[in-house]
């Protein structure tokens, strides 16, 4: 027997962060009629950007990440803002964070980075003869040195675990799985 959709019974915000609400929602199961308790992380649509030079060259980025202590190899990206286009959020993150521009973003589609406990959708893009167009424009929490690494070496840094980031690994799967279509 297939699934079935759960009964929303009672759902509420709990409390707001700078990126994220947390909201608890109470539902009932259609195999037991049983209720639980759920919790939900709410956010904004996020964006991700390959940007790729003339010279095939990836822009990325590597910068600390707190969740887990370390130093991560990425492309460019970020939350979509309210009343924002997901191509022109993921323009504006690739020019904040590396200081290239491109004149179009071009799409991979998207997934749920974890549709169990969160509510929003990550879009990934490429963008292609990506330029060099001056500083960087980031926030304060930010601190994010530029790297060029060249396209031919991507699926080697996937492979070795020099790139673990499940949605930079997708973007690029979704960019390889296009370009050898």
């Amino acid at each position: 027997m297939a699934p079935k959709k759960w009964e929303i019974i009672a759902s509420g915000k709990n409390s707001g962060y700078r990126v994220f609400d947390l909201r608890t929602d109470t539902a009932r199961s259609p195999r037991t009629g049983n209720t639980h308790d759920f919790f939900i992380i709410e956010s904004p649509a996020w964006v991700n950007i390959i940007p790729l030079t003339a010279q095939e060259e990836v822009v990325m980025i590597e910068q600390y990440r707190h969740g887990t202590r370390d130093i991560t190899l990425e492309i460019p990206g970020g939350m979509v803002e309210p009343n924002e286009e997901p191509s022109a959020a993921a323009l504006r993150e690739m020019l904040e964070e590396t200081g290239y521009c491109a004149s179009t973003a071009m799409p991979l589609g998207f997934v749920h980075p974890n549709p169990a406990i969160q509510n929003n959708a990550c879009f990934s893009f490429w963008a292609r003869d990506v330029l060099a167009a001056g500083k960087q424009t980031l926030d304060e929490r930010e601190d994010i040195q530029v790297v060029l690494k060249p396209l031919k070496e991507i699926p080697e840094l996937i492979r070795s675990g020099a790139i673990t980031h499940s949605l930079v690994i997708v973007a690029f799967y979704r960019f390889f799985a296009e370009r050898f279509r």
